[in-house]
Protein backbone atom coordinates (compact mmCIF):
# COMPACT_ATOMS: atom_id res chain seq x y z
CA UNK A 1 0.00 0.00 0.00
CA UNK A 2 1.12 3.55 -0.62
CA UNK A 3 2.93 5.21 2.28
CA UNK A 4 3.44 8.72 0.96
CA UNK A 5 0.83 11.41 0.42
CA UNK A 6 1.98 11.93 -3.18
CA UNK A 7 1.62 8.21 -3.91
CA UNK A 8 -1.89 8.18 -2.47
CA UNK A 9 -2.82 11.21 -4.57
CA UNK A 10 -1.37 9.56 -7.68
CA UNK A 11 -3.53 6.49 -7.06
CA UNK A 12 -6.64 8.69 -6.77
CA UNK A 13 -5.75 10.62 -9.93
CA UNK A 14 -4.97 7.53 -11.99
CA UNK A 15 -8.24 5.85 -10.98
CA UNK A 16 -10.24 8.93 -11.96
CA UNK A 17 -8.39 9.16 -15.29
CA UNK A 18 -8.89 5.43 -15.95
CA UNK A 19 -12.65 5.79 -15.54
CA UNK A 20 -12.63 8.86 -17.80
CA UNK A 21 -10.70 7.03 -20.53
CA UNK A 22 -12.90 3.96 -20.17
CA UNK A 23 -16.05 6.04 -20.69
CA UNK A 24 -14.82 7.64 -23.91
CA UNK A 25 -13.42 4.37 -25.27
CA UNK A 26 -16.72 2.58 -24.61
CA UNK A 27 -18.72 5.41 -26.18
CA UNK A 28 -16.57 5.22 -29.31
CA UNK A 29 -16.88 1.42 -29.47
CA UNK A 30 -20.67 1.72 -29.32
CA UNK A 31 -20.62 4.30 -32.13
CA UNK A 32 -18.40 2.01 -34.23
CA UNK A 33 -20.78 -0.92 -33.69
CA UNK A 34 -23.74 1.26 -34.65
CA UNK A 35 -21.99 2.26 -37.89
CA UNK A 36 -20.97 -1.32 -38.71
CA UNK A 37 -24.53 -2.58 -38.18
CA UNK A 38 -26.01 0.13 -40.39
CA UNK A 39 -27.23 -1.06 -43.78
CA UNK A 40 -28.59 2.29 -44.99
CA UNK A 41 -25.90 4.16 -46.95
CA UNK A 42 -27.21 7.67 -46.26
CA UNK A 43 -27.38 7.02 -42.53
CA UNK A 44 -23.87 5.51 -42.58
CA UNK A 45 -22.51 8.53 -44.47
CA UNK A 46 -23.97 10.80 -41.81
CA UNK A 47 -22.44 8.77 -38.98
CA UNK A 48 -19.01 8.28 -40.55
CA UNK A 49 -17.54 11.77 -39.89
CA UNK A 50 -18.71 11.71 -36.27
CA UNK A 51 -17.22 8.28 -35.63
CA UNK A 52 -13.90 9.09 -37.29
CA UNK A 53 -13.72 12.26 -35.21
CA UNK A 54 -14.24 10.23 -32.03
CA UNK A 55 -11.55 7.76 -33.07
CA UNK A 56 -9.08 10.56 -33.87
CA UNK A 57 -9.68 12.14 -30.46
CA UNK A 58 -9.02 8.83 -28.71
CA UNK A 59 -5.78 8.41 -30.63
CA UNK A 60 -4.72 12.00 -29.92
CA UNK A 61 -5.18 11.44 -26.19
CA UNK A 62 -3.36 8.06 -26.37
CA UNK A 63 -6.41 6.13 -25.23
CA UNK A 64 -5.93 3.95 -28.32
CA UNK A 65 -2.84 3.66 -30.52
CA UNK A 66 -2.68 5.77 -33.68
CA UNK A 67 -2.17 2.70 -35.88
CA UNK A 68 -5.25 1.05 -34.38
CA UNK A 69 -7.24 4.22 -35.06
CA UNK A 70 -6.08 4.20 -38.69
CA UNK A 71 -7.02 0.53 -39.07
CA UNK A 72 -10.48 1.07 -37.61
CA UNK A 73 -11.14 4.09 -39.86
CA UNK A 74 -9.94 2.15 -42.89
CA UNK A 75 -12.27 -0.77 -42.17
CA UNK A 76 -15.19 1.58 -41.59
CA UNK A 77 -14.49 3.35 -44.89
CA UNK A 78 -14.42 0.00 -46.69
CA UNK A 79 -17.73 -0.91 -45.06
CA UNK A 80 -19.20 2.41 -46.15
CA UNK A 81 -18.06 1.88 -49.75
CA UNK A 82 -19.56 -1.61 -49.88
CA UNK A 83 -23.04 -0.37 -48.98
CA UNK A 84 -25.36 -0.12 -51.95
Amino acid sequence: MANHQSAKKRIRKSEKQRLHNKYYAKTARNAIKKLRNTTDKSEAEALFPQVTSMIDKLAKKSIIHQNKAANIKSKLARHLNKLA
